[in-house]
Formats: structure tokens, sequence, C-alpha cells
């Protein structure tokens, strides 16, 4: 069984699987090559988010190439 390969949104660094169009922004531009993840519960109260440049909530790449 093959896994499937999460990939990263160069432009809002949503981590997704599958699709070739990001979920969150629709941007066609993303990479399989990206470090750590961070989980965003309330992007107004995380100083992660903030530090980001995150606004909503989901699973994020830390660093994307």
């Amino acid at each position: 069984m093959a896994k499937i390969k999460e990939r990263a949104c160069k432009i809002c660094k949503n981590v997704y699987e599958g699709v070739d169009r990001c979920p969150k922004c629709e941007s066609k531009e993303f990479t399989e090559s990206f470090k750590g993840k961070t989980y965003v519960v309330n992007s107004e109260k995380s100083v992660i988010a903030q530090n980001l440049n995150i606004t909503s909530e989901g699973e994020f790449a830390i660093k994307t190439r």
C-alpha cells in the first residue's frame, strides 16, 4: 500500500495530503520538502502563529523550501 506524501503550501504553509491545490488558499505552489510541523488551535493567542504569520487554525509547516 503506497503512502500519500504530505505537501506544504509555499504561500500559506498549510500542510495537506493528496490534492494538487491548497485547500486553504487554492494555490498550486507546494513542496513535499519542508521542515517541522505545528498545530495551531487558536491563532489569535498563539505566539508561534504570530511569528509565522498564520491567521487560521490547522496544521502548518514551520519552514518550506
